[in-house]
């Protein structure tokens, strides 16, 4: 049996005005943890500071190499050799929490994946997310891939105050990719969409983060 004091040590939660940066609420909200799939906020992050930026456009083809292909679930199923856009791939990050996907991101834009995970921890610090480390653009284990409920925060508002035009991206329900219809399925895209969720004539309040560890695995 778990003590009440080793259970709350396993989550990690904070909520924070957005508007005025007055912390809420916080437990653990400094702990390092592996980030698991929000490490795809970052690759989308990354994705959008391009399209800002004009390095990018959304009809831009991605390439798929081999090791992209054979990323392991959950993915898209692309095919080595096949190519993608940048649009198929914001929503297939978003929808399908797609590491293959990723992995092409990575690839198409550094190079490699171990160098596009250096210019993500590089972002990071630039966002002021210092206890922020990334070893890969998905998310897929890696014990030296961490960060923070209070980093992952100040993300969630960056990536919402630096590309507004962007941000209805994160409200997909569902897209078609080659025929078939692909739904979000992904409850921890969900978790973190629907406080962050805003409509046009309101502004986001609040973002809630909610770290706990689950079957082994370390999960936002």
């Amino acid at each position: 049996m778990h003590s009440c004091n080793s259970a709350k040590a396993k989550y990690a939660s904070l909520i924070i005005d957005a508007q005025t940066g007055l912390e809420l609420h916080s437990r653990n909200a400094n702990t390092k943890k592996f980030p698991a799939s929000l490490t795809k906020i970052m690759t989308l992050y990354m994705i959008f500071d391009a399209l800002e930026n004009k390095k990018w456009s959304l009809r831009k083809r991605l390439k798929v190499s081999r090791r992209a292909s054979r990323q392991p679930q959950t993915r898209l199923g692309l095919k080595r050799g096949s190519t993608i856009t940048v649009k198929t791939a914001i929503l297939a990050l978003i929808t399908r929490s797609a590491n293959d996907v990723a992995t092409v991101v990575a690839e198409n834009m550094s190079g490699s994946e171990i160098k596009f995970a250096r210019q993500m921890t590089r972002k990071a610090r630039k966002l002021g997310m210092d206890r922020t480390t990334f070893r890969n653009a998905s998310g897929l284990p890696n014990r030296r891939q961490l960060s923070t409920a209070r980093d992952m925060a100040k993300l969630a508002i960056a990536i919402r105050t630096d590309f507004p035009q962007y941000y209805h991206f994160f409200k997909t329900k569902k897209f078609r990719y080659r025929g078939r219809t692909y739904r979000n399925h992904n409850m921890l895209w969900a978790d973190i969409q629907e406080p962050m969720a805003s409509k046009r004539d309101t502004q986001m309040r609040q973002v809630i983060i909610l770290w706990h560890l689950s079957k082994g695995a370390e999960n936002i």
